[in-house]
This record gives structure tokens, sequence and C-alpha cells, in this order.
């Protein structure tokens, strides 16, 4: 069955870039339509923290008010020429600067988009200048998701493994206070709030209702939008952009068993979520050892290809075309495919370190997860070892192990950790070489019995610091390894993001020998990234969508009469 519809903008994808773009432009009284190509709504963007990297917000303000100082936009723009090696256009990471306040302003005056300031959250490179500890990242608070309706059974699950009891959402507070519950009456009345919340929530539905992070952020933007009258469709498969004179007037598209054409008198925005899961693009622009990745897998990337053959052209980036993370694997009961990614629980700890197949300290195993991910790739063949000893697992967790050695017993069996009394028995288990293992062993503990990591300066910026433990001293990221016990975690190198994407102009509309093509624009990740090949911060993909996604609606609404 053959129909026909038609809409002021029609944006694909429904991950945070193109639920802000349908939000953006609905306030502004567009008639819109949102498309998803799976089951489910919110693409990686649900899966993710939900933070939002935007400087100058209201919120970055009053951040910097009580701690004496404030950010200026001139030295967050300081900070991002320096972060990204000046890899990415002035033009836009300047657009992207004076936009994202205006954004946020927007979303939390006029919807149910709501956030707040970390309180403490540093930028990744706080040795380069501009740098910042507070106030540029963002974080919406918990939502519920029982307002969404319908919707929330069609909202993406977040990873089981960053949920507790089977399906409880959790986030950094949460996580304190259900470790302090049998010590701290407060902690102890909230997680007391949280597991009756979620025993009730089960009675009704197959997960808690009690959303954070970046299920939170979509939940929010899914709720306003259902305020604005904005349909979503899902399960819908674009099958090629409508094109007069070389200019973009809407898309067909197969939802079920009926093939739609629909006609956009404004606007096609693309933000399906980059190339990474296009077979031809994993096989010809990322290295072959990348197999494993934590994101939602439905970026086909088939709909920017035929972008491709109407002029418009990628982005090109000195280092890499993706955003990296150390990953753990495990296969579930289900046989499914547990893919951790190693952000922030473990690594950064005293008592742990990284070491390559031939049993060498490659790099410091606090940098940035992207950071990591590319030493991973440039000295270790995109996979490494992650080893600690019995004191660290049972205080911080490894990977799926969660703090109190919960889960150890179950995940040695699985083969997902290894257990060794001896470094001669991890090195036989894990394929390490035994020589260099040791050595690094010794030279890791002498360094951490001094505090000063003379190798790779670990622990030597307030990112790094904020990873380790404020009660180990003088250096929180570093003690020496005890003998007796030694745990092990098999890590690679997986794909988080794409970086490398649609080269396009201040307000997002796509380039064609440096005009724009009338009647397209990308935002997200089908955007070329402003970061170059870097990740200088917490949320550097969604605060850029967000931003970019208000431009985007800006130049939509004040073009000129709709196209006929």
């Amino acid at each position: 069955m053959t129909t026909n519809a038609s809409f002021d903008v029609i944006v694909v994808g429904s991950g945070v870039a193109g639920l802000s773009t349908a939000l953006f432009c609905a306030l502004k009284g567009m008639r819109v339509l949102v498309l998803e190509q799976s089951q489910w709504i919110g693409g990686t963007s649900a899966l993710s923290a939900g933070a939002v990297w935007i400087p100058g917000s209201q919120y970055d303000e009053s951040i910097h008010a009580r701690n004496d100082g404030s950010a200026s936009m001139q030295t967050a723009a300081q900070y991002l020429e320096a972060a990204t090696h000046a890899q990415s256009p002035a033009a836009l990471r300047d657009a992207f600067l004076h936009q994202g306040p205006q954004a946020i302003k927007e979303l939390t005056t006029h919807t149910a988009v709501q956030f707040r300031a970390f309180a403490y959250h540093p930028d990744y490179c706080g040795d380069l200048p501009g740098a910042s500890t507070h106030g540029r990242a963002l974080e919406c608070p918990p939502f519920d998701g029982r307002l969404l309706q319908e919707d929330f059974l069609r909202l993406r699950p977040p990873i089981p493994e960053f949920t507790v009891l089977n399906g409880m959402m959790v986030d950094r507070t949460d996580i304190g206070h259900l470790l302090q519950m049998g010590r701290s009456w407060a902690s102890l009345r909230y997680a007391t709030g949280l597991l009756v919340r979620y025993a009730k929530d089960r009675l009704r539905f197959t997960r808690g209702t009690r959303l954070v992070m970046g299920n939170a952020l979509v939940a929010r933007l899914v709720y306003s939008l259902q305020q604005q009258k904005v349909p979503i469709w899902t399960n819908c498969t674009a099958k090629g952009l409508l094109t007069k004179q070389g200019d973009v007037h809407g898309l067909r598209i197969q939802k079920e068993a009926n093939e739609i054409t629909l006609s956009a008198t404004k606007a096609v925005v693309m933000a399906g979520g980059g190339f990474n899961d296009h077979p031809d693009w994993r096989a010809t622009s990322l290295p072959p050892c990348v197999r494993y990745t934590p994101r939602s897998q439905t970026s086909s990337g088939a709909l920017l290809y035929e972008t491709l053959r109407l002029g418009a052209r990628l982005g090109s980036n000195q280092e890499s075309n993706a955003c990296w993370a150390p990953v753990s694997i495990h296969t579930r009961r289900d046989q499914s495919l547990a893919v951790f990614p190693h952000f922030v629980l473990d690594r950064g700890k005293p008592g742990t370190l990284i070491v390559n197949a031939q049993g060498k300290r490659f790099a410091n195993e606090c940098v940035s997860y992207h950071q990591l991910g590319q030493a991973m790739l440039s000295q270790s063949e995109g996979h490494a070892w992650l080893i600690t000893d019995r004191q660290a697992i049972q205080k911080y967790g490894l990977g799926l192990v969660r703090p109190g050695g919960r889960g150890l017993k179950k995940f040695i069996q699985a083969g997902y950790l290894i257990h060794a009394s001896t470094l001669d028995d991890l090195a036989k288990q894990a394929g390490i070489a035994l020589s260099h293992l040791k050595d690094s062993i010794q030279r890791y503990n002498a360094l951490a019995s001094t505090g000063v990591d003379e190798d790779f300066a670990r622990g030597s910026t307030p990112y790094q610091r904020n990873l380790g433990d404020a009660s180990v001293q003088p250096n929180p990221n570093l003690r020496p390894l005890d003998d007796g016990a030694f745990f092990a975690i098999h890590l690679y190198t997986a794909d988080i993001a794409g970086s490398r994407g649609l080269v396009t102009d201040a307000y997002g509309r796509v380039l064609r020998d440096q005009a724009p093509i009338a009647g397209l624009h990308a935002v997200g990740n089908d955007m070329h990234s402003i970061m170059g090949s870097h990740y200088p911060g917490p949320g550097i993909n969604l605060g850029p969508a967000i931003a970019f996604a208000f431009a985007a609606s800006q130049q939509i609404y004040e073009s000129k009469s709709k196209r006929r």
C-alpha cells in the first residue's frame, strides 16, 4: 500500500539530536514528524550517561558564582581550541558556544527538559588552558517514566549491566547511598525509598520507571514532544530522498507493509546517529580490531550515503573517525552479548593498572576513555588487560563485578574474570608475557609507593584525580598492588560514537561545494564533529547535538516561504 503525507520538517532519528530538533521546530509552530528505524525511541542517547557539555549556560554561571569565579565564553573557546588541536573550523566552535546556552534556556523555559550542573565534573584535559572543573557538564534530574504512558514501552531500555536488581536505574548519587545504606541512616532512608518505588514499578512494568541519565533526557524530550503533538514513527526504513534539481523535498519510507511518500515543505533533518553501523563504513573507516560497541547499533548510515551522491561531502579527521572507550564483554544467560564500557568506576582507582599482551604498561589508565582507547589502538593492538588485587576489587569492583565483590565467583566461572594467586598463574591464564608483567608490576608498585607516576603522570589532572579514591594519599589514583591474589579483565577498544560526518555550516545545513543543499540539514553524529578527533569533556556529543539542533530550527523557521 502506498500513501502520501506532508510535514514542514521531517527528522530522521530519535536520539537526543533528532528529538531536540523536532522539539525546537515544534515550539516555533512547525508541523514535525520524527522517524526511527528501530522499534525503540532514543538511540544510543538512551543508553548513555546523558551528560551534556555546554559551557556558559545559566547553570554554569550559578555554579561559578558559588565558587568565586566565572567561566567566560572566551575561556571556553580557548579550551576548545587547545583540546581539539584546532582541527575543526573556529566558526563552528564559536557557533556551538553561542547557541548552546540559548538552547538550554529555551528547553528549560518552555519544555519539561530540565537540567542541573554536576557539582564537580572536570574537563578531560585539565592541563590545557581554559579547562574548568565546574559547570560545563549538565545532566537531567530523574524523570517519572509513567508520565509517558504508552510511549514508556517504546523507550529504549538501558544497558542491563547499568541497572541493579534486574531493572532499577541508578545514578552516581543513588550508588553512593546504596553502598552506604548499612552505615548511614540517611542513606538507608534514601535507598529504602528507591527500593520501595522499584518494587511497585515491577508490579506493572518489566523495569523501573524512575529514569536517570540518558534515559531521563530522552524521556523528557519525548514527554515534551507529546505536549506539542509531534508524532514519532518507529520501525521506519528510509528508502531514499525526494529531490528536485538537487534540492531535498522529502523522502520515501517503508513502514511495515506500507510505502509512504513524505514531503517536507521546509527541511529534512538527518539525525540518525552517523555511519558507524554501515558494514562498508566499518570495513573502510575503522580499525579491523574494533569489533564491539555498547551503542544501540541502529545507525545504518544508508541514507547518509545517498546524501554523498547528492554532492555532500565528509569532513576529514587527522587521527580517527570515531570516539573510543575500553570495554569488556560477557555472554548473558539469554546468549546476548554484554558490552560493558569502562568509563569511570574502576580503571582510575588505586591498586589497578593496564598492560598489553607483552605485559607492558603503555598508557595513563586515568585519561579519558577516548584517549585510553586511542592508546590501546596505537600501542596495544586494540586490546589490553586491566589488573587489580583483592583489596581493590572488594572495595571498588571491577567491570561487571560490583563493589563488595558481588558477582566475583559467577564471573570467574564464566571466564569473564581471571583469578590467580601468583603473577605466574595470571600471565599463563591471560597469555601475557610473564617477564615483562613482573617488571611492570614491580615498577608500578615502586612509583605508587611514592605517589608520583614518573612514567605516565597518572593522577596529574583534576579529572584523573576525580576517578580515584580521595581517602588514598598522596595520590588518589595510585597504590601498590598486594601479593596473594590478582584479578584481570580483558579489555577491547570499542567505538562509542562517530566523529566523522557530513560537512555543514553553523546552522546544520549540509554543504555541497561550500553552498547549502536546500532542504537538507544534519545534526548529532550525522554532522561532522566540531571536536575533530578529540574528546574534551563529558557530553561532547550530546552538547553540540542540542546546540546545533537549536541553530538548525532557527534557520529552518526563518527560511523563505514553504517550497512547493
